[in-house]
């Protein structure tokens, strides 16, 4: 764990270079994956790995696994090689491509589930342009009771604003805004 303590401590310092979350943000995305028992995780901007490593801590305690999505070559190589560095590259796997694309081919086999609705955790760091769009395509996939987390819904409020208009006006979810550094909203699904 000091090994993994020691890489999480070395990739805040880049923190601005790869546009990662805040420690604080990490770990309560961490425990609320443990406090519910979420085993099929997905997230979309995996960047240098470093939330994708509290992800994968957090599956690994559950019995889950994580799929995180990236687009830029470069970052899905360091992102891979944090995950082995910190022995996590069992519960862990990077598909590079399109976000969009990606969250659209995923299927309950990849999580070798017999549900439609298969995800239970999404956490969502991407194009913020394309928020409403990966939301549409994660709802069908997302489990009764399933959470997506959405990050910079303050920082980027006007980029986001499609997605929080349908969210807010969909009772089949419950929302909450959370000031973490750049605002992150929780949506669970009723």
């Amino acid at each position: 764990m000091e090994k993994i303590c020691n890489k999480l401590k070395e990739l805040e310092i880049t923190k601005k270079d790869f546009w990662n979350i805040d420690h604080d943000c990490a770990n309560f995305l961490n425990m609320t994956i443990k406090s519910n028992g979420y085993k099929n995780i997905l997230e979309a901007g995996t960047s240098n790995g470093y939330s994708g490593i509290w992800l994968a801590l957090a599956a690994k305690e559950t019995g889950g696994k994580v799929i995180t999505i990236e687009f830029h070559q470069k970052r899905v190589v360091k992102a891979e090689a944090n995950f082995k560095e910190c022995a996590l590259d069992d519960v862990i796997t990077v598909r590079q491509g399109m976000a969009c694309e990606v969250i659209e081919s995923l299927s309950k086999e990849d999580y070798n589930s017999s549900e439609e609705a298969f995800l239970d955790f999404v956490f969502v760091d991407a194009n913020k342009a394309q928020y409403i769009d990966y939301y549409r395509l994660i709802d069908p996939k997302l489990r009764k009771y399933g959470m997506i987390a959405f990050d910079n819904m303050i920082s980027h409020k006007e980029k986001v604003a499609p997605l929080l208009e349908a969210i807010q006006n969909n009772p089949k979810y419950q929302i909450q805004m959370l000031n973490f550094d750049t605002g992150l909203l929780i949506a669970l699904k009723l």
